[in-house]
């Protein structure tokens, strides 16, 4: 019998291997694991790689089971665990290159993605070309005879582009090129990456999976070709996770579908809300024609989240800085993903170094929020308010 998502959500990873019994497994805190005899050893030796106790930084069964449940979620053959997103991101490319490689990153990715690959691939002789998020079966003319990963990231980070992925894919592996996707934003829920030919997604369970704000977690996914090697490569460059942030994870699955649809539900009502203010020239929501790939999203996403941006008319520090301070319920800080509202600006002058080739060409500020678990009639009341300090500001710019 098939299981329906909801169900999914509350069943996976709930093997009665891993839970010995009770509704949820053990936190199981182990480095050395013991054993009776020496064919039990050469046992786990040999099967060390297939969720069998072997040795701490192999995983324990708490591991064993959010691993399970990732990959029942997404779809693939096997998950690695990482510290945080950025390190799955990075051991993710890092397990399919060399140096004189090269890899095809969309200009749009996270801001740490691009400094790894300016700071650390450059060093090790991989090079890197950036590409308009927009392309489609143009970046065919990007492709070199040493070119290894397509790195995609669908909505982009701060300015939401959302790819065409499965064109993009169908093109890679027409060159056998591994196909990366930070799968994020959609929290391998709303985006089926293996359906759309993605090879690795990658996630900062930081975000949605935990959905609390309080542990640092990252997950990749992969295929049957591309599993094996990401495991053992990562497991050689030591990356592991405490059991009790692999707990707080499996545990963040249990309600990701029904936090999803209320982060979906509040942000677009309040993203149409902005939409109709007029300090607002447009807003990024991918749900909305107004966000580029808006027609992708529609067509290969089956539901949204909390993360978008709009871009206001005018850019102005003093009259930003008004805007985001004293808010009530909006927060300021680096994350999304939890049960909290946050907000956070860019000057257009911040994406000089941002992009290379896919430069928005905002004149006013890009506001990013995430709309959290709060009342919409409070956050959007939070949000007037700012406007009505924005305003003032540059009221008094005029007067002077």
């Amino acid at each position: 019998m098939s299981e329906g998502k909801k169900t999914k959500f509350v069943t996976t990873g709930r093997n009665k291997e891993w839970t010995q019994g009770a509704v949820n497994p053990p936190v199981q805190r182990a480095s050395s694991i013991i054993f009776d005899s020496v064919s039990a050893k050469n046992h786990a030796t040999i099967n060390r790689a297939g969720k069998t106790l072997f040795y701490g930084r192999r995983g324990t069964n708490t591991h064993f089971a959010f691993q399970e449940a990732m990959t029942d979620i997404e779809g693939g053959a096997g998950c690695a665990l990482y510290p945080c997103g950025t390190a799955a991101i990075t051991n993710a490319i890092l397990s399919f290159v060399s140096s004189g490689d090269h890899i095809l990153m969309v200009d749009t990715c996270y801001e740490p993605t691009r400094d790894f690959c300016e700071k650390i691939m450059k060093k090790m002789g991989v090079e890197t070309t950036y590409y308009d998020p927009m392309i489609g079966k143009e970046i065919e003319s990007l492709i070199q005879p040493n070119t290894k990963i397509l790195f995609t990231e669908s909505p982009g980070s701060i300015t939401m582009e959302v790819q065409d992925i499965p064109t993009l894919s169908r093109i890679a592996h027409a060159h056998d090129i591994i196909v990366i996707l930070d799968n994020t934003w959609a929290a391998g829920v709303n985006f089926s990456p293996f359906e759309h030919g993605v090879d690795i997604s990658v996630q900062a369970a930081t975000k949605y999976i935990v959905g609390h704000s309080d542990v640092m977690l990252g997950t990749a996914v992969a295929n049957e070709k591309c599993w094996d090697q990401l495991r053992e490569q990562s497991y050689l460059m030591g990356q592991c996770v405490s059991p009790d942030d692999a707990y707080l994870g499996l545990r963040g699955i249990r309600t990701l579908d029904v936090r999803l649809r209320q982060h979906a539900q509040s942000s677009l009502k309040i993203a149409r809300w902005l939409a109709e203010r007029p300090e607002v020239d447009h807003v990024r929501h991918p749900a909305l024609e107004t966000c580029p790939g808006h027609t992708y999203f529609q067509r290969d996403f089956t539901g949204g989240n909390g993360l978008f941006s709009f871009v206001l008319k005018t850019s102005h520090p003093r009259a930003t800085t008004a805007l985001l301070d004293h808010m009530q319920h909006f927060s300021m800080g680096y994350s999304w993903g939890g049960f909290e509202s946050l907000i956070l600006a860019n000057e257009p002058k911040s994406f000089d170094a941002l992009r290379t080739v896919a430069h928005p060409h905002f004149t006013g500020t890009l506001i990013r929020i995430h709309i959290g678990l709060e009342d919409t009639d409070d956050l959007i009341a939070d949000l007037e308010a700012g406007f009505q300090r924005y305003q003032a500001v540059l009221d008094s710019l005029s007067d002077e």
